[in-house]
């Protein structure tokens, strides 16, 4: 295969990347986006891992008047 190099700006790239995903079907663009958000919230290493809440707990000292 030959290689090929393409030079472009921001702006076109972006174009690109849009005209690429809106050629696509909705239920692929979907998985898509699933894959990116199990990648984000590092659930794609454990599949098995359940996804949880934070909980934080903190405790403040108000200043006296």
């Amino acid at each position: 295969m030959p290689r090929t190099l393409t030079i472009t700006t921001r702006q076109r790239q972006a174009q690109d990347d849009l005209a690429f995903w809106r050629s696509r079907p909705a239920a692929e663009r979907v998985a898509a986006v699933e894959t990116l958000r199990l990648q984000h919230e590092g659930l794609a290493e454990h599949p098995d891992a359940q996804p949880r809440l934070q909980r934080v707990c903190r405790v403040a000292q108000r200043a006296r008047r």
